[in-house]
């Protein structure tokens, strides 16, 4: 009895390959979800075209060099980004067939950004204290150790939680 080959192929070709399998006699049987336990005799039988991609016994399948098809993709000269400014253009062929261009984006400049440390009010602000639902209208609460303003007192015990654990 010969030895089997397992043959896991790509998600892509598993129907294709299933279809040789089944159509062998007697029928190739599959060895896991997505695995197939070829006779060796038989393996050199199997279309070449349903190998592309495929796990042969743990390794990736290598086809000849004289069956492969595929053009390599063409090579674009490498640019640089410019930070703030647009990306460069892409020539048309870096495109696929159906690729769809999108839309400008639709933001405002950076120079209208508030800085990091600062919210939407220009102040110092925390994740937990944002919201109309958690606002306190007995004002701002103010850590005791490092003095940072918070808009709820949810905000405060969080802060002193998290960067104050030796005195909450």
């Amino acid at each position: 009895m010969s030895s089997t080959i397992r043959v896991q192929p790509a998600a892509r070709l598993r129907k294709e390959f299933a279809l040789w399998a089944t159509a062998q006699s007697p029928k190739v049987r599959t060895v896991a979800p997505n695995t197939f336990a070829v006779p060796g005799d038989l393996f050199t039988d199997i279309p070449e075209e349903t190998l592309v991609g495929a796990l042969i016994d743990g390794q990736r399948y290598v086809p000849p060099a004289d069956t492969v098809q595929d053009a390599a993709p063409p090579v674009l000269p490498e640019r640089e980004a410019v930070p703030g400014e647009p990306l460069p253009e892409l020539p048309e062929s870096a495109y696929g067939p159906d690729s769809v261009p999108l839309p400008p984006p639709d933001f405002a400049p950076l120079e209208d950004a508030p800085a990091d440390d600062q919210g939407p009010g220009g102040g110092v602000s925390d994740s937990s204290d944002r919201g109309a639902e958690d606002s306190d209208p007995d004002g701002p609460h103010s850590c005791d150790d490092c003095g940072r303003p918070f808009a709820t007192e949810r905000g405060l015990a969080t802060h002193r939680r998290q960067k104050h654990p030796e005195g909450a």
